[in-house]
């Protein structure tokens, strides 16, 4: 009778040994489910991580925030702080929802997407357009051709920001090996210019790096046609303000239709519009692969 009971015991014991590391098992599961679900579920989301106040992007971000009456606050900030709150989420694998472009580096460093935007309020595929002061034709003619003749497609300068998103390089060296490695398209730009002495030009962007990597490529390219050129940073509706007033000969970031649309519809008139140097270009919200979710209406509602 002993040596049943005894058994018994061995068997029962067992027993609950397995009972019991099955439903550890089970709740590291649901854990680990639990865990992944907030990783990629939109509902945990407070804010959609923005750039410049007072920004195109911005303008249109916040179109798109009333017109989907998203229950999210959008944040104003800048590239730089979007993107290093946009490198935290990722390698912490947490959801998040940025304003972002493309053309744009983060596109190759991460695997990223645009969420649909069903109601189209966020506008319509966007152009990238050079804009100069009125009179800059009559003034500096070989400086309005080659502003003319600029244009460069997302992969052209994609090969600039891929190399340019690290503090330590500096967008001027990209954008001079660039020129070297795409004489040919450079030299298509100024052929037929008259080259010119002792002339400046003035040039206005925003402290993007999209801004930039064109900017510079321009000076460059310029100052081979005999320009000094003279690179102004400054805030977006400065730049408007500043063109339309004559203070500055050109800028090359007028993100239309969309993009630009306030600043293009109250200064149209007193400036020119040389059409568009860049084509593809889109901006939007965007989030991580990772997250479950596809389109601006599966984002939390009020």
């Amino acid at each position: 009778m002993k040596l049943l009971s005894k058994k018994w015991f061995v068997l029962i014991s067992i027993s609950a040994i397995v009972i019991l590391a099955g439903c550890q098992e089970e709740s590291g599961e649901a854990e680990s489910n639990d865990t992944n679900d907030a990783k990629n579920d939109a509902a945990n989301l407070e804010e959609i991580v923005g750039i410049d106040p007072g920004s195109g992007t911005m303008d249109i971000a916040e179109n798109a925030v009333e017109g989907y009456d998203l229950d999210l606050d959008l944040t104003p900030s800048s590239e730089g702080p979007m993107l290093a709150t946009l490198d935290e989420a990722i390698e912490n694998e947490e959801p998040i929802v940025v304003t972002l472009w493309q053309p744009h580096w983060a596109f190759e460093e991460y695997d990223l997407k645009f969420l649909d935007d069903p109601e189209g309020h966020l506008g319509e595929a966007e152009k990238i357009h050079t804009l100069v002061r009125e009179g800059l034709e009559d003034e500096k003619a070989s400086a309005y051709e080659f502003l003319d003749n600029f244009k460069w497609n997302p992969e052209d300068m994609n090969e600039i920001l891929s190399e340019t998103k690290n503090d330590d390089v500096e967008a001027k060296d990209v954008a001079k090996e660039w020129v070297e490695n795409n004489r040919g398209k450079v030299d298509g730009w100024k052929e037929d210019i008259e080259p010119v002495e002792d002339e400046s030009v003035e040039l206005a962007y925003v402290n993007w790096s999209s801004a930039a990597a064109s900017i510079n490529v321009v000076r460059i390219a310029m100052e081979e046609l005999g320009y000094d050129v003279e690179l102004k940073v400054v805030d977006m509706g400065v730049a408007w303000q500043s063109l339309a007033d004559g203070e500055i000969d050109g800028m090359l970031m007028a993100w239309l239709p969309s993009g630009s649309a306030e600043y293009f519809e109250e200064y149209k008139d007193e400036i020119v519009d040389l059409g568009p140097n860049l084509e593809g270009a889109k901006q939007g919200f965007v989030v991580p692969e990772y997250m479950d979710i596809d389109s601006i209406e599966e984002l939390p509602i009020k």
